[in-house]
Formats: C-alpha cells, structure tokens, sequence
C-alpha cells in the first residue's frame, strides 16, 4: 500500500485503507478500561500525534496508526501479551499496509514505552512523534488525571511521607507497584517534559509540566492544612 503523507491526513487515508477502521477494534477492546489507558487515552494521542506530525513533517498515515494500535499487546492491559502481540502482528500483516510499514509500527510501539526511563531514543521520526504525544497524554491536567485513575486501579496509595521515591530503577522495579501516586510524578511524569523528541512537543509539554509543578505546590500545602 503506497500513500502520500503530504496530499491528506493519516487519518483520511487509514479511513480509505481499512474496512473496518481499525479505530473499532481498539475501541472495543479499551472501551471498559479503568487505569487511564482506555479508549479514551487513544483518541487524544490520535488527536495530538494529528497536531505534532503536522508541524514536525512526519509520515501521518504511520503515526496515526500507530498512535491508534500502540496499547493493544502492552502488558499492563494483557492477561497474556504475547498472545496480544501474535495477535496484533497478523492483524498487521493481513491488513495490507505492507511489510515495510507494519515492521516500522511494531518497531515504534515496541520501543515508545517509558519502563523506568532506560529506553533507547526513538530511532525515526515518526516514532518521536508518537512517543511524544503518548507522553503528553502522561502530564498537565490529564496526565494527573490518569496517574489517579491508574493508581486506584492497583491499589496505590495516594501519598505516603515515608515512602521516597525511587531515583533509578530497573524496568523491574518501574513495574514493582512499591509506589505512590504522588512519587509518580518524581518517577516519571516531571522527567517526561526533557524527554521529548520534537520541537513542537516540546513546546507543548512545557506548559504541562508547570500546571503539574504548580498542582503539587498546592497538594503539599492541602495535605500539611495550610491550604
């Protein structure tokens, strides 16, 4: 399949290429998600990867899709993620985008995830696209947002004074769950802001980041009663 990434939207195109849309399978499956990695997360990366790919000059036809598969096989949202991962791969290789461009969206999603912040960079631009939308989505009001819902979901506690947060970790202990809600942010959510890859996502985490600087100046004063 040959596609254009200057003459219309990706999503345009994926609409032109897929019947049914792929938008209906993934929503299907993340629609009764309660960690913050529901339908709902996707549509925003869909809408922000639209906006960063646009100003960047990425391939949008790559970026869109990937931005709609990326948590369809992640192992926070699978019983068996390999299962998920066969599966993901021959929806891939029947839908007849070609083995080129199937390779380069599994290379993306394979490699976007944050796992402790001990990633290799994002080798194409369109992997730097997505990966930065994906971690828009993980900061501002938002990304506070989600880091509740998530940690509700695993029984995270919301702040405890007497558990630190982690400085480094292996992808391990990332996942250990020996976490708050409120170390979260240490641990990943306001490292994200110099970990992006684009200009343009740059610019649009900058503002994120401070609401969360200034959200957690007020959390701190509510919890000491001085607020």
């Amino acid at each position: 399949m040959s596609h254009n990434p200057a003459a219309d939207s990706g999503g345009d195109q994926i609409r032109r290429a897929f019947s049914p849309p792929p938008k209906r399978g993934v929503r299907a499956k993340l629609a009764h998600e309660s960690s913050g990695h529901d339908w709902w997360h996707i549509h925003r990366v869909v809408r922000t990867v639209r906006t960063i790919a646009r100003e960047e000059g990425a391939d949008g036809f790559v970026c869109e899709l990937t931005a709609l598969l990326h948590d369809m096989a992640d192992d926070k949202l699978n019983a068996d993620p390999a299962a998920a991962q066969r599966e993901l791969e021959a929806w891939l290789a029947a839908s007849g985008v070609g083995p080129e461009t199937a390779a380069h969206v599994l290379e993306i999603i394979a490699t976007m995830s944050f796992k402790g912040g001990s990633r290799p960079p994002m080798r194409t631009l369109e992997g730097k696209v997505v990966q930065d939308a994906d971690r828009l989505d993980a900061i501002g009001a938002v990304g506070i947002s989600r880091v509740f819902a998530y940690s509700g979901a695993k029984n995270r506690p919301i702040h405890d004074p007497s558990v630190m947060p982690r400085e480094r970790m292996t992808e391990a202990e990332y996942r250990s769950g020996n976490d708050t809600a409120i170390n979260h942010f240490y641990e990943k959510l306001l490292k994200l802001k110099d970990l992006m890859n684009t200009d343009y996502g740059r610019r649009m985490a900058e503002e994120r980041h401070r609401f969360m600087e200034a959200y957690l100046d007020r959390f701190y004063a509510e919890w000491e009663g001085l607020s």
